[in-house]
């Protein structure tokens, strides 16, 4: 099926791994031209050469840090100057930053704020205005669906990907006559590198458990209906989509990628 991504722009944040990779070499592969960053140059370098071995199309690849406006402003200044134009965002960046509540200090919070909903306020804000002379665009917003039912010890994570969710609803409704559509997919646990090389990786060698064995165990653990965890491409095929003219006549809508794990639809 021709998703209608041909030479159609798009920025991933925290495009160098993960649901951000995944999805970039989703677009890629319908033609999208994608344009990813990120703040670890090694693992940009790592993502631009996989993509092009996948599709045999070379990316653009710009290292910045999204938590500071002037290296988002380089980030679409560059984007502009090279290709003219922006239809897609994919705004992706984030970790998952939990705690007990009453240990999560001021700076903890105004961190997770400042990289997963500023970051995505002030990439959509330069965005959108560029969409709008294009005759429409697409923004996904990548959250977790904690932000929907969250849970104790969930913090800031469930607050920021809440105001995430709040603010797909509110843009979608502002910008639908100019034909920009925002959704957010409300993603659950998949094979992402916050937990290979982590402490919860660390915790399962310990335990003398290899890494597949580990994500069985997240499953069990965390009651996922499909009984496993999701990939990546799973999250990335939906972005994808979103993004593509397929899907022409959805906007402010939040999909849950989480294997039926979610309490709410």
């Amino acid at each position: 099926m021709d998703l209608g991504l041909k030479n159609k722009v798009a920025i991933v944040t925290g495009g160098s791994s993960g649901i951000g990779k995944a999805a970039s070499m989703a677009m890629v592969k319908e033609g999208a031209i994608v344009i990813i960053c990120a703040r670890n140059l090694q693992r940009l370098a790592s993502a631009t050469l996989e993509i092009k071995a996948a599709t045999g199309i070379q990316v653009t690849s710009i290292q910045i840090d999204v938590t500071k406006p002037s290296d988002i402003k380089k980030l679409f200044s560059s984007t502009l100057s090279k290709y003219g134009k922006i239809d897609i965002l994919v705004n992706n960046a984030g970790v998952s930053s939990t705690g007990v509540f009453e240990k999560v200090d001021d700076l903890k919070w105004q961190d997770d704020l400042d990289l997963k909903l500023m970051a995505a306020i002030r990439c959509s804000r330069i965005a959108i205005p560029h969409m709008k002379t294009n005759g429409g665009g697409r923004i996904v917003n990548v959250t977790s669906h904690h932000g929907k039912t969250p849970g104790a010890k969930s913090m800031p994570t469930s607050v920021s990907r809440a105001a995430g969710i709040a603010l797909t609803k509110a843009l979608s409704k502002e910008y639908a006559p100019d034909n920009i559509l925002i959704n957010t997919i409300c993603v659950g646990i998949v094979k992402a590198g916050q937990y290979e090389g982590g402490a919860r990786q660390l915790e399962a060698k310990e335990r003398g458990l290899n890494l597949n064995e580990m994500y069985e165990e997240m499953a069990s653990t965390n009651s996922i209906p499909l009984g496993r965890i999701g990939e990546t491409h799973e999250a990335g095929d939906v972005i994808a989509f979103l993004c593509s003219e397929r899907a022409s006549y959805i906007t402010g809508t939040s999909i849950n990628v989480d294997g039926g794990s979610s309490a709410v639809v």
